[in-house]
C-alpha cells in the first residue's frame, strides 16, 4: 500500500510539473535564494543522502557518513582511480628501495589547509599514527615500521623491518577507514576521542555554523584547494569544485524526498528506493545512475559479545536460515538488479568462493536452532526506518529468525540513533542489541586485508559485532606478509574456510544502489564511494 501510495503522489507531482506545497522542507531561512535555486538558478548542490551525520571524525569508526565527509574536506596520499588502481594525490613521487623496507613520499606543492597553513610531513606523520590506531591496514604497517620521520618539510620517510606488499592499497584505500590527512594539532587528539576541528585540506570546507544534526550540513567551496593538472578518474585527478556550495539535507521520509527531488528542491537523492524507480524513468528532468561503480554486499551481523548470539552453535544454524534469494528480491524485485553471491568475498573478487557453502534450508536450521541450546533469550533487532535498504532486511530477518525458533524484538529508529546503538556492548535489555542489517561497500570485502566484516580482533576493533578468534587473526596476518599474489590466494582461501565455522556474519548477496538526480548535472564521477566534486549544474 505504502509503495502504491507513493507512485501516486509522485505522478500528481509530474503531472502539476510546476506544483510546490505548503510545509516544503526548505522552510523560510532559504529565501529568495532557495526560490532562484528551485526555478533552476543558482550555484548550490542540494544532496539527500542515505543518513545523518553525527560525527565529522573519519577514524572514529568505519560509518559512512563520516567517511563521505572526509572526503569533503579532507584529501589523501594515494587515490583510487575508476579501475581500483593506487594513484598519487597528495604525494607528488615516491621512491621503495629494491628490498622493499623503505619508502620515500614527496608531497605536491601547494598544498594548505582551509585555515591557510601548509600541508607538511609531520601532518602526515599524526595523521597515519591516528589512523593506524584503528584501521587494520594502519596496524600493520605501524607493526613492521622501525622508522616514521619527516625528512624534511615535505618529505616523509617510512622504514619498515619486514616488506609490506600492499602499502600503497593501504595509503588508497577509499573505505572503511581512508587515511584522510589532517592537521597535526587534530590528529594529536587521542583516538578514545571525537575530534571536533573540521579543519582539512581538501576541496571543500565545512561551515560549521550551518550544521544542524537533524537537518542538513553545508561546504563551501575551498578557493584555495590546488587539484592535481590530471583529468579526474574515480577517486584520482584533479578534485575541481563545480559548484560554489554543497549541502546534504536530511529527509528521513522517501515521499518528501521524492517530491523535492521532482520539484528540483534537492538535486540528487542517494540510494532512491527501487520502487521509485519507474516515476523518476518517467521524468523527463530526472535520470537514475548507479551510485559507485563496485556494488555492495549487504551482511546480517550478529552481536557475538551478549547471547544469543555468543553461541557458536547458533550461529552455525544461521548459515543454514539465511538465504539471499529470500532477502534480496524484498529490496530489489528485478532480478538482474542483484546477485546471489554466496561467498563472504563479493562476486568481484578475485578470491571469490562457494566452497563449503550450505544451501538455505529452513527444517535444518530450526533443527540446529534447537540443538544449539538455545534458552529463549530475545533476539533484539535494530530496524533503521529512515534506510529503506535496512528497515527492509531488518523485516525480513525477524521474520526469518522468528520461523527458526528465536524470540524477536524489533526496535525502530533512524540509521544514526542505530550507528550509536551498535556500539553498545552492553546486554540488549540495558540498551545493547541483538542484530542488525546494513549494506557495506563491496570494496570492503574484496580481500582479507580490508574485509572489516570477518575481523576477529574481539573489542580491539571496535567494530560492532566484534567476532573473537585468533585463528582469523593469525591468518589475516599471514595474507598480509604473503611475498607474492600465489601465497596470499592460498591463504584467503584458508580464511574463508575458518569463516565458515566462526560466522562472524552472513552475507547477503550483492546488489547496486541506485541515485535518482537531476538531468542538469554534470560530471558525476564513476567511483567507488560517492563523491561530489566535479559536479556542475547546466541549463
Amino acid at each position: 500500500m505504502r509503495r502504491h501510495i507513493l507512485r501516486l503522489a509522485a505522478l500528481l507531482l509530474l503531472g502539476a510539473g510546476h506544483l510546490s506545497w505548503p510545509g516544503s522542507w526548505l522552510g523560510p531561512w532559504a529565501g529568495r535564494e532557495a526560490a532562484a535555486q528551485t526555478r533552476g538558478g543558482g550555484d548550490v548542490l542540494r544532496v539527500k543522502l542515505f543518513g545523518d551525520l553525527r560525527t565529522i571524525d573519519p577514524f572514529s569508526s568505519p560509518e559512512y557518513m563520516a567517511r563521505n565527509h572526509g572526503y569533503m574536506v579532507y584529501d589523501t596520499l594515494f587515490a583510487l582511480d575508476s579501475q581500483l588502481r593506487p594513484r598519487p594525490q597528495m604525494v607528488d613521487r615516491w621512491e621503495v628501495s629494491a628490498d622493499g623496507l623503505s619508502w620515500t613520499f614527496v608531497l605536491r606543492d601547494g598544498l594548505r589547509f582551509h585555515d591557510g597553513a601548509p600541508v607538511t610531513a609531520g601532518d602526515v606523520i599524526a595523521s597515519l599514527r591516528r589512523w593506524a590506531v584503528r584501521d587494520g591496514l594502519g596496524q600493520q604497517i605501524m607493526a613492521r615500521a622501525t622508522a616514521l620521520e619527516a625528512a624534511d618539510a615535505r618529505t616523509v620517510r617510512l622504514v619498515l623491518r619486514q616488506p609490506f606488499g600492499l602499502m600503497l592499497e593501504a595509503l588508497a584505500k577509499p573505505s572503511g577507514q581512508p587515511l584522510f590527512i589532517m592537521p597535526a594539532r587534530v590528529a594529536a587528539t587521542p583516538a578514545e576521542r571525537q575530534i571536533t576541528d573540521p579543519t582539512g585540506s581538501g576541496p571543500f570546507m565545512l561551515r560549521r555554523e550551518d550544521w544542524r544534526i537533524g537537518d542538513r550540513v553545508t561546504y563551501r567551496r575551498n578557493p584555495d584547494y590546488v587539484p592535481r593538472a590530471e583529468p579526474p578518474d574515480g577517486l584520482a585527478g584533479g578534485k575541481r569544485a563545480g559548484v560554489e556550495r554543497v549541502e546534504w539535507v536530511f529527509l528521513p521520509d522517501a515521499q518528501t524526498a521524492l517530491n523535492a527531488l521532482v520539484t528540483g528542491e534537492i538535486d540528487l537523492y542517494e540510494e532512491l528506493p527501487p520502487d521509485l524507480f519507474p516515476v523518476v524513468r518517467r521524468a523527463r528532468n530526472l535520470r537514475l545512475g548507479p551510485q559507485d561503480n563496485v556494488g555492495v554486499q549487504p551482511i546480517f551481523r550478529m552481536n557475538q559479545a551478549q547471547p544469543p548470539f555468543d553461541n557458536p552453535r547458533l550461529r552455525q544454524a544461521m548459515r543454514h536460515l539465511v538465504d539471499p534469494a529470500r532477502f534480496l528480491p524484498a529490496y530489489l524485485n528485478d532480478p538482474a538488479l542483484w546477485q546471489d553471491c554466496r561467498s563472504f568475498y563479493v562476486c568481484s573478487s578475485r578470491y571469490r568462493t562457494e566452497a563449503g557453502w550450505v544451501r538455505p534450508d529452513l527444517a535444518e536450521a530450526r533443527r540446529l536452532v534447537a540443538a544449539s541450546g538455545y534458552d529463549g533469550t530475545p533476539v533484539v533487532v535494530l530496524d533503521a526506518q529512515d534506510s529503506t535498504v535496512s528497515h527492509t532486511f531488518a523485516l525480513v530477518a525477524a521474520d526469518l529468525l522468528q520461523q527458526a525458533g528465536l524470540r524477536v524484538e524489533v526496535q525502530a529508529m533512524d540509521w544514526a540513533t542505530l550507528v550509536q546503538r551498535r556500539l553498545s556492548r552492553n546486554p540488549p535489555g540495558q540498551g545493547g542489541w541483538g542484530l542488525f542489517v546494513s549494506a557495506p561497500s563491496g570494496l570492503d570485502a574484496m580481500d582479507p586485508a580490508g574485509h572489516n566484516a570477518m575481523r576477529s580482533a574481539c573489542e580491539r576493533t571496535g567494530l560492532p559485532g566484534w567476532p573473537c578468534d585468533a585463528e582469523m587473526e593469525r591468518l589475516r596476518d599471514a595474507y598480509l606478509a604473503a611475498p607474492d599474489a600465489g601465497g596470499r590466494a592460498e591463504v584467503a582461501a584458508a580464511y574463508h574456510a575458518r569463516a565458515l565455522e566462526t560466522v562472524p556474519y552472513m552475507p547477503l548477496g550483492q546488489f547496486s544502489l541506485v541515485r535518482g538526480y537531476s538531468a542538469r548535472l554534470r560530471g558525476i564521477l564513476d567511483a567507488p564511494v560517492p563523491v561530489y566534486w566535479n559536479i556542475s549544474k547546466g541549463e
